[in-house]
């Protein structure tokens, strides 16, 4: 009969190893999604959940650069930031999603401009004009930290869409103190990928409608709404019997709908305008003239434009429409009803990302890393049981070493399986780390408690000499986590794989399998009366 007092620690280690099974083989582990691989070549390869990064799996690595000017710390004299941004856009004539104001006190702001039509000088100007002191030695290229975070979550928001396992999304810095986003997507091609980021991904519906002035009739286009007046995108629709076209239905947020209904009465779409548009995005570049006409514009680009159908003007002017302000969005292929749908959800990128490089790595190219990866931690974990077996001559303290290294091992594979980590030969790396620390601590614990090989008398002398070695290895322990806590903190690419890793593996050893194998070893080496 087990103790469990005596023996709860060990008894919570085995515990601790039927999740990591669990989430290795079993449902506790991540959603793997796609990894761009055939699912035949998933399951033979690896019955795991564990997902591979780019040096395991093979894939695309791309860095980019987002474009944008700032002025920093400016003084709006207490203004508010809506007001300055419409000011400015209004002044420097660009849409007022290129201008992003940033509170940073009762009358500073970190100004963001995302036009690259306009040039420093212009935007220096620009701001004069508005009544915030600037000069062109004021305005830096470059974006702030929050439109970094902004872009990252877009991006990845993107590719979960997709259903791209495995992918990650990070900021780097250069030694030249620009921000880099970095994007790695495991089993896809660069073009792919390109084609998935490199566009901001901004929807606006523009309206387009006829304006009597004294001069005669004139083209009036007005932005009526932007992405994020969506509140519930639906799937993308392939054309059927009832719509001819492919589309996107989506809800609109009651502040927009109101909007949207009060400017579609008074420019006449629900009245004289009803069917009245004709437009072809492959032969018309834009809006046209003396038609009432609703555009779907994507990055600029009018993707389809169609006029207020009848039933949905018959919603609007009876009022149903503020009350559930739903509609479809149409275009002219499948495709791009998708990406309509993928750039809705996940969000527009604030700006356009610039590609600076990108790379490569072959599927079957990667896949050899994976064995010769295994190989080389059996082999370093078969060098250091050699070694411990030749010190001891001893099983009762070889084995159980052995088998506590080979459980912190399963334990950190296990985390990676149940939070998705996208494992890299830095993290393999962090993994043979953690094999040596881990063998060392255990070590600095059997000799401290088999001084000299001689026989443990009681069980008080054993917990003295196990306190004694375990502070040794606490303080070892936290040395070992402040010194590779920058590197974890800081984007500096596969050294953060590492230090994660090996930081999570010294927490499990600490307070887990160290204090385990304490109770083992205190099992085998005193007999039942020696124990108190």
């Amino acid at each position: 009969m087990i103790d469990v007092r005596d023996n709860w620690r060990v008894l919570l280690l085995l515990g601790l190893c039927v999740l990591a099974a669990l989430a290795l083989f079993g449902p506790l582990g991540a959603d793997s999604g796609d990894t761009g691989l055939n699912e035949s070549e998933q399951q033979v390869s690896d019955p795991t959940n564990l997902q591979y990064g780019l040096e395991l799996s093979g894939g695309t690595r791309i860095r980019g650069l987002l474009e944008g000017l700032i002025a920093e710390d400016m003084n709006t004299g207490g203004e508010d930031p809506s007001t300055v941004a419409r000011d400015l856009a209004s002044e420097l004539e660009t849409d007022g999603i290129n201008v992003t104001v940033r509170q940073r006190g009762p009358d500073r702001a970190d100004i963001e401009l995302f036009d690259r039509s306009i040039t420093a000088s212009e935007f220096a100007d620009g701001l004069s004009a508005i009544g915030i002191d600037a000069t062109t030695d004021d305005i830096e290229d470059g974006t702030t930290s929050e439109t970094r975070s902004e872009a990252v979550d877009t991006i990845s928001e993107r590719i979960d869409r997709t259903g791209l396992g495995g992918s990650s999304v990070t900021t780097v810095s250069s030694a030249t103190g620009e921000d880099f986003i970095v994007v790695e997507v495991p089993g896809e091609d660069r073009e792919t990928v390109e084609e998935l980021i490199g566009d901001p991904g901004r929807v606006q519906v523009i309206a387009g409608y006829p304006v009597r002035t004294d001069n005669g009739t004139e083209l009036q286009t007005e932005e009526v709404l932007t992405g994020e007046d969506f509140t519930n995108i639906s799937p993308a629709e392939r054309p059927g019997n009832r719509n001819p076209f492919p589309r996107v239905p989506v809800a609109l947020t009651d502040q927009a709908g109101q909007r949207y209904a009060n400017l579609m009465q008074e420019a006449g779409f629900t009245g004289e305008g009803i069917g009245v548009c004709d437009f072809n995005a492959t032969a018309h570049d834009g809006p046209r003239e003396g038609q009432w006409c609703l555009y779907t514009v994507v990055d600029g680009e009018y993707v389809y434009g169609a006029s207020m159908s009848d039933g949905l003007a018959e919603d609007i002017n009876a009022g149903d429409f503020r009350t559930n302000p739903s509609f479809v969005l149409q275009t002219q292929s499948f495709e791009e009803a998708q990406q309509l749908e993928v750039n809705l959800r996940a969000g527009a990128l604030p700006t356009n990302l610039t590609i600076e490089s990108s790379s490569f790595i072959s599927p079957s190219l990667a896949q050899k890393f994976k064995p010769l990866a295994l190989i080389t931690g059996i082999a370093a974990w078969i060098s250091v049981a050699l070694v411990v077996y030749v010190w001891y001559r001893d099983v009762r303290v070889a084995v159980p070493m052995f088998l506590t290294a080979s459980s912190e091992v399963f334990l950190l594979l296990g985390f990676a399986a149940s939070f998705g980590m996208a494992l890299d030969l830095s993290h393999i790396a962090g993994l043979i780390a953690v094999i040596g620390t881990g063998l060392d601590d255990l070590i600095i614990m059997a000799d401290e408690i088999l001084q000299r090989k001689e026989k443990v008398q009681t069980g008080r002398v054993f917990q003295s000499r196990f306190r004694k070695a375990f502070w040794v290895i606490g303080m070892a322990a936290a040395t070992t986590i402040i010194a590779m806590s920058p590197l974890a903190v800081l984007s500096l690419g596969d050294l953060q794989g590492f230090a994660i890793i090996t930081i999570i593996g010294v927490l499990i050893g600490v307070f887990i399998t160290r204090p385990a194998y304490g109770d083992v070893l205190r099992t085998l080496m005193l007999d039942d009366v020696d124990r108190s």
